[in-house]
């Protein structure tokens, strides 16, 4: 049997125990239990401490004072606690797993290391392992360890060792030599229990029966203690994220919709769930009421290149970090991240929405002609459909991954193919044939000859004006996050280059400002077929291009907003751009630039 999800699920279990508790100093309870006297079980009195040689300072011992307070007590005892159970688990599961048995002492750390070194050829006994499934052990029977990984742990009978359970409840009822714990679960508890009581983002419940000689620990829970309950040690709970730190309603999604591999279910508890996927759903229609069209072009792309969208997706999540992972390898570009991240957030959402309305165009297309159905019924639909999808044990996650990543791959082809096309219709329209140029030649020839037969001259390139074809955010993107690298790249190699944000920004600005000068564009501009026109066709000038580029800094300062302005402005104009009234165009791929 392949070891790795045991030995993945006993690292998260350790994880858990032995992080929590460093928030004890921060969330620990104000009023944490006392020892309880019990006339059934009474409390041995405190040994008569041996009194201590005289000090000159009576404040010295501090340090020790903090090393012996509740936290660093709880703590280290956790943290024992953590490394024998992820030993015990790994040792009984190989064993169960394996077919063969193994003994282990858990006398000592040196043992369990010995154990876990050597488990091939010991043997347990009679534990009680399961992997997947609840374990469960009887009344009047005896083991050494009753053990879960996802699932529920339950003992009646007699445990000579620990009750454990990972992403599952731990309920004991009979009596246990060690300990019982239940991580991403709750433990319960109405028996004699020599060791610690632990719940992990669970809650810890003592019934009337219950004795405990440890500590109670509660992570994450809440702890509901029967007044004839004994705890000799003392009482932790700690709240992880402030008043409302309980996690009882995570360990109801982990356990029904996690283990099962599912973002939903149909059971108790997990309304906050529903309300999420509702809410979103919700947005999704939002979306659909206010860019119908956009819905609609994306479907009709997926609709015609189905196979071309689905590699377009697949290559998006191949490219996405390794974009980020060259943004941040040029130091200049870590500016830059935020804002790529946000957009991408952003045509997710849309993106999700076109995925749905695919969905439901399919739908609808059982009982009619789809495309005369409004896009905000066929998300509706699409959202329903997958909704059901999401509460199918493991299909669930794969449909709600898929759907992001398929939307996601559509409106980015979507934008790859409008691009090409209008930039394909601006080429033609440059070339010698066209309507347009054949009557250009005919006026021509109608003119009288007013100068000797020459040499023909060559067609002079088109210049760039404001009427052409306005970039949009996309396409700018690309070529500002080409002109980031190449700034990066450059000025790492020169000597006064220091790893420092600002001085990568003034370089990128003084970059700008000098290529709009010359050039009317960048390197990435070029790139892209891309050229910064003035909006009264002048040429750009040094204080045009100056307050260009320091208007990017404005854009910037409000959290990239100025530069995300071109999606909503119907001149597709940033704010630099408003403020040195310029305009990114297109050119055809015909036109030289430089």
């Amino acid at each position: 049997m392949n070891k790795t999800p045991i030995y993945l699920l006993t690292s998260l279990a350790g994880l858990l125990l032995f992080s929590a508790p460093r928030h004890l100093q921060a969330a620990e309870t104000a009023e944490a239990t006392p020892a309880v006297v019990s006339e059934q079980s009474p409390v041995a009195p405190a040994a008569t401490p041996t009194p201590a040689a005289p000090v000159a300072d009576t404040a010295t011992p501090a340090a020790p004072a903090a090393a012996d307070s509740p936290a660093a007590k709880v703590h280290a005892k956790v943290k024992a606690l953590t490394d024998k159970l992820t030993k015990k688990i790994v040792i009984t599961a190989t064993a169960s797993s394996s077919g063969k048995a193994a003994d282990h002492d858990d006398s000592d750390d040196a043992g369990n290391t010995a154990d876990a070194d050597h488990v091939a050829g010991q043997h347990v006994d009679n534990a009680v392992v399961s992997i997947g499934h609840d374990s469960r052990l009887a009344a009047g029977e005896r083991a050494e360890a009753v053990v879960s990984i996802m699932g529920s742990s339950t003992s009646a009978g007699e445990v000579e060792d620990s009750v454990v359970s990972v992403l599952g409840n731990t309920t004991v009822t009979g009596p246990v030599a060690d300990s019982a714990v239940s991580v991403l679960g709750s433990t319960s508890v109405d028996s004699h229990v020599k060791g610690q009581v632990v719940a992990v983002m669970g809650g810890v419940q003592l019934g009337p029966h219950a004795e405990v000689d440890g500590d109670i620990v509660v992570i994450g829970g809440t702890l509901q203690r029967d007044p004839a309950a004994i705890v000799h040690g003392g009482v932790q709970n700690i709240v992880l994220f402030g008043a409302g730190g309980h996690l009882e309603w995570l360990h109801q999604w982990v356990q029904h919709c996690l283990v099962y591999g599912r973002p939903l279910a149909l059971v108790p508890g997990l309304g906050w769930a529903w309300g999420i996927a509702l809410g979103f759903l919700a947005l999704y229609l939002l979306i659909a009421l206010l860019f119908p069209k956009g819905i609609d072009q994306c479907v009709r792309t997926m609709e015609q290149q189905p196979g071309r969208s689905i590699v377009a997706s697949i290559l998006t999540v191949l490219a996405k970090p390794i974009v980020f992972i060259l943004l941040v390898a040029t130091v200049i570009g870590i500016a830059l991240v935020p804002f790529l991240a946000m957009a991408l957030f952003l045509a997710g959402l849309f993106g999700k929405a076109v995925a749905l309305a695919w969905i439901g165009r399919r739908v609808l297309s059982i009982g009619g002609e789809p495309s005369q159905r409004p896009a905000v019924l066929a998300v509706l639909i699409g959202g329903v459909v997958a909704l059901a999808l999401y509460v199918v044990p493991v299909l669930g996650f794969v449909a709600y991954k898929g759907l992001d990543i398929l939307g996601l791959g559509i409106v980015l082809y979507t934008l790859i193919r409008n691009s090409r096309s209008a930039s394909d219709m601006a080429a033609a329209a440059a070339q010698p044939g066209t309507p347009a140029a054949g009557a250009g030649a005919a006026m021509a020839a109608a003119a009288p000859a007013a100068a000797p037969a020459a040499a023909p001259a060559e067609p002079a390139a088109p210049l760039a004006d404001a009427s052409m074809e306005r970039a949009g955010f996309w396409i700018r993107t690309a070529a500002l996050v080409l002109d980031l690298i190449l700034v990066g790249v450059v000025g790492s190699l020169l000597p006064f280059w220091r790893h420092d944000g600002h001085i990568h920004l003034l370089l990128m600005a003084v970059y700008g400002a000098v290529m709009w000068r010359y050039k009317a564009t960048t390197i990435g501009g070029v790139v892209c077929h891309l050229r910064v026109v003035r909006m009264d066709g002048r040429a750009i000038d040094w204080p045009t291009a100056g307050a260009r580029a320091l208007g990017c800094f404005l854009s910037l300062a409000v959290a990239g907003l100025g530069f995300l302005w071109v999606v909503f402005d119907p001149e597709r104009q940033s704010w630099h751009d408003k403020i040195a009234g310029t305009v990114v165009v297109r050119v055809p791929r015909a036109t030289p630039l430089v």
